[in-house]
């Protein structure tokens, strides 16, 4: 880090943008789980920090009247994954939450700073793929809306420019149904070797994404298709056996990319047993 770095916190969007503006190597800062480890390994040395942390509008979960949920940037882990409001299909993003580190990392980390930051292994990117999020970008032009899916770009990059912050994450009215999330790591918090994110709604509608395996969450509609027509266990194997052929996954000290490749099939036929016993559970 820069010595002495200037550190803000302003108290609106506007005057966090206008900072952002005005100090070409300024960061935003929200709970800093990602940066600050970032700042400490000297992978980044911002001249300024633009805290968004007392900004109200960035902060907690808001439901809408059309059933629609609002998750401010800013809102913690453990915020989310204490949620009942985040139910049905949604139950996947608090189950992802719950499994985010260590209790220290949730009560500081924040939706937004973990989106943003799009390291692979991250649990909450896979959970938001599989119910198709929103993610909200302000800027000093304006704000934009853009489907989750379109959000990362490659490893560790997103199409978030300079001076751009997330403001949101925007769910559609959560379906009936079941949401969970499977990880597979090394020991429990910590980062992904694989992960399988299933919704299964009560009409059969099924959506699969697969973290830790690419630079991105794995997602594929032809997949999504097939489950939602069949889930019998050879329709389930055929699935599993595409999204690991679509897989790009990189060896790392967790995990060579081959195992990963294995990992899909079996992490996804376990996932939708689960979410399968738990919609029978529920019926």
């Amino acid at each position: 880090m820069a010595p002495n770095p200037a550190f803000y916190h302003p108290r609106s969007i506007a005057e966090a943008l206008d900072l952002l503006a005005e100090h070409a190597d300024a960061r935003p800062l929200a709970g800093g789980a990602s940066l600050v480890a970032m700042i400490n390994a000297g992978l980044v040395a911002p001249a300024a920090l633009v805290s968004l942390t007392r900004i109200p509008e960035l902060s907690g979960i808001r439901p809408a009247p059309d059933g629609s949920i609002t998750i401010g940037a800013t809102t913690r882990h453990n915020g989310i994954a204490a949620d009942a409001r985040l139910s049905g299909i949604a139950a996947v993003l608090p189950h992802a939450a719950a499994q985010i580190a260590g209790t220290a990392v949730r009560n500081m980390g924040t939706i937004g700073g973990a989106i943003a930051h799009a390291d692979p292994g991250l649990d909450f990117p896979p959970a938001l793929f599989a119910l198709e999020a929103t993610v909200e970008i302000a800027s000093a032009e304006g704000r934009r809306h853009v489907p989750i899916r379109e959000f990362f770009v490659d490893w560790y990059s997103t199409i978030l420019g300079p001076g751009e912050i997330v403001v949101a994450v925007h769910l559609r009215r959560p379906k009936a149904g079941v949401g969970l999330y499977l990880k597979h790591a090394r020991v429990s918090g910590d980062f992904a070797i694989a992960s399988v994110a299933v919704t299964l709604a009560r009409k059969g509608e099924v959506r699969v994404a697969v973290g830790g395996c690419g630079p991105f969450p794995l997602a594929s509609s032809d997949v999504d298709h097939i489950l939602s027509s069949d889930l019998s266990p050879s329709a389930i194997a055929r699935a599993g056996e595409l999204l690991a052929a679509l897989a790009n996954p990189v060896d790392d000290v967790r995990g060579t990319a081959a195992y990963r490749k294995t990992l899909i099939p079996r992490m996804l036929a376990r996932a939708l047993s689960d979410a399968i016993a738990a919609s029978r559970a529920a019926a």
